[in-house]
């Protein structure tokens, strides 16, 4: 009788803590969710050249649009003093401004909401104790890197308002960068709460492989954002060449030669081909290791497919020139096969790679 009552009390003991995990697990799924959306959103008013239609940074005030017509006219007028209207977009009307406006707008509007889609449930998590231990500063770790996201955002704004009437490729990188990383974390936490990874020993050799398979995708994603801030999508329009060339001339015309990769559009171009090759053949070699294994195989094949998916996108964005519609589907899809790979890494890791979270 008395082991039955233990029994009961622990069982009842775990079904609360078992539904804790379940709602924050599925609270921080559906801020990923958001984030996926944010960086598809900001995909398409890079492609749509929408992104420095509103020339300030207004954090607590700046929900509302411009209501009217006097304050759309304001608006409109506080474009024209900068750089894009008068290098670029000289006579548009007030029609044409407001294409763009929205599109930066709904951006933005996107990034308040996801900041209350995360403050507000951690407040609520917290406060009830849901949240503890390694959790509450994981959650607050991720709280602090979306407060940064938006900072970062203003900072590649404001470095298309002064002469030259585009963004820094430098800071649009590195905007792309911390959302990836955000969207990677935030998916892993919420993959430590809610699933179980498999026990089987043949997982145990894919750590470091997949690893390495995720650090290789990040930085290909940094160069991916290297080529839209340097529009160097839409030059060297062929494939598997570049305008005929497997080598091309003119890798190396900068002074000093390190720059040649940030910089030089050929440049950064080849190396995000070159990338393509270096993701395909470590996510090839991790499905095949992981195709058969108990507990892999469906994440494997989910790899696999992304990847073709992407890879196949890639190409056709090229050859197409970057049309708005492909470029943002090849962005989206690059999460897609992003997602795949904290999906897999997370699965084969080591418990001794991290610890396990319990609010």
């Amino acid at each position: 009788m008395a082991s039955e009552r233990a029994a009961q009390s622990l069982n009842e003991t775990a079904r609360p803590t078992a539904r804790r995990r379940r709602a924050v697990g599925l609270w921080l799924l559906v801020v990923a969710g958001l984030v996926f959306a944010m960086v598809v959103l900001g995909g398409y008013t890079r492609l749509t050249h929408s992104g420095l239609s509103m020339v300030d940074w207004r954090p607590v005030t700046g929900w509302l649009p411009p209501l009217g017509d006097t304050a759309w006219q304001a608006a409109f007028d506080a474009y024209k003093q900068y750089p894009e209207y008068q290098k670029i977009n000289q006579g548009m009307d007030l029609a044409g401004f407001k294409d763009i406006f929205w599109a930066e707008y709904l951006h933005r509007l996107l990034g308040r909401l996801i900041g209350l889609a995360f403050f507000l449930p951690f407040l609520f998590f917290l406060l009830r104790g849901y949240l503890s231990g390694g959790l509450v500063w994981r959650t607050l770790g991720l709280l602090v890197l979306g407060g940064s996201q938006g900072v970062l955002g203003w900072f590649m704004v404001k470095s298309g308002l002064v002469d030259h009437p585009d963004v820094s490729h430098y800071r649009l990188t590195a905007h792309l960068g911390l959302a990836v990383i955000i969207y990677g974390c935030l998916l892993w936490v919420a993959f430590d709460l809610l699933g179980e990874r498999p026990t089987n020993t043949a997982a145990r050799g894919l750590w470091r492989p997949g690893a390495l398979m995720v650090a290789v995708l990040f930085i290909q994603m940094l160069l991916g954002g290297l080529v839209a801030g340097l529009d160097a999508g839409r030059a060297y329009n062929t494939f598997p060449d570049m305008n005929g060339e497997w080598l091309p001339a003119g890798l190396l015309v900068i002074e000093p030669v390190w720059r040649n990769l940030f910089d030089n559009a050929l440049t950064v171009q080849f190396d995000h081909r070159l990338g393509a090759y270096v993701v395909t053949a470590l996510v090839l070699y991790l499905w095949w290791r992981a195709r058969h294994v108990a507990g892999l195989s469906n994440a494997s094949y989910a790899l696999f497919i992304a990847l073709w998916l992407q890879f196949g996108l890639g190409v056709a964005v090229l050859l197409s020139g970057v049309p708005v519609g492909l470029g943002v589907s090849h962005q989206a899809f690059a999460l897609v096969l992003f997602t795949a790979a904290i999906r897999f890494l997370w699965l084969v890791r080591p418990q001794s790679a991290g610890r396990e979270i319990t609010p």
